[in-house]
């Protein structure tokens, strides 16, 4: 079964969001198991780092942050594209590489780990 899950950090991201919002996000964010393995380049970054591959998705204002698995997706962050802009604004970095650049910022992958720090501690 094809499941998309929200770690404990996203899913309180999603939770603070308007209900129409949080709808319309999760409407927007259609995807299905065989898109997995060949994601559409429009729609879906790549940001890679040790091993690791995260995917972001543009939902209108806001960015997907997840991760692929054997059984769906599991949703790491859920993010207002102004927080990423700000974020690039602040380091100077170009906008044009923003998925090569994310993956090379410390902080960005500290927002990613919080979430898994989260959910290891609530399975514990």
């Amino acid at each position: 079964m094809f499941q998309i899950v929200f770690n404990e950090i996203s899913a309180a991201e999603m939770a603070a969001l308007p209900i129409e919002l949080q709808l319309d996000l999760l409407e927007q964010f259609q995807i299905l198991p065989e898109e997995l393995d060949a994601l559409d380049p429009e729609r879906f970054g790549k940001i890679v780092r040790d091993g690791s591959t995260l995917y972001r998705y543009r939902a209108g204002d806001h960015r997907i942050y997840f991760e692929k698995g054997e059984e769906g997706v599991t949703i790491h962050r859920v993010l207002h594209k102004n927080t990423i802009r700000d974020f690039l604004f602040r380091t100077k970095l170009p906008m044009v590489e923003e998925d090569r650049t994310l993956a090379g910022r410390p902080g960005f992958w500290q927002l990613i780990e919080e979430g898994e720090r989260s959910r290891a501690v609530k399975s514990s």
